[in-house]
């Protein structure tokens, strides 16, 4: 039952201070941008969709992430972007397998986040 007031309570405090409002005119401006740009404008509101509904949510960008979009901003999409992100100590105490498979998922969580990075960027117009 606490969950539901709690709900409730940031729902009135989203009404109270014009967060659908600010968003509408953001989605708008943004779409705007995109039509100009000539890009799909339909993919754009998605991501803006996305973005609110984890403001809702109250969902941070995990640490991973933010490791990624801070290399990418920096350097760009490097070769090496995998050994960059290993965390040394933790690939030194693992066996041969383990390296493997950490190497695998770290790739795929890294391409994840290039991805996010990338419809990110592309929402920024």
């Amino acid at each position: 039952m606490e969950d539901l007031k709690s709900a409730a309570r940031r729902a009135k405090r989203r009404l109270k201070t014009n967060f659908w409002q600010q968003r509408k005119a953001e989605a708008v401006q943004t779409a705007a941008r995109a039509r100009a740009m000539g890009m799909n404008e339909v993919k754009v509101k998605s991501n803006i969709v996305d973005r609110v509904k984890s403001d809702i949510r109250g969902e941070k960008p995990d640490d991973f992430y933010l490791k990624v979009k801070n290399l990418l901003e920096t350097c760009g999409e490097v070769s090496d972007a995998i050994g960059r992100l290993t965390d040394k100590e933790y690939y030194a105490s693992l066996s041969y397998e383990e390296k493997q498979r950490y190497t695998l998922q770290l790739s795929a969580k890294y391409l994840a986040a290039l991805e996010k990075y990338k419809a990110e960027k592309e929402m920024d117009v």
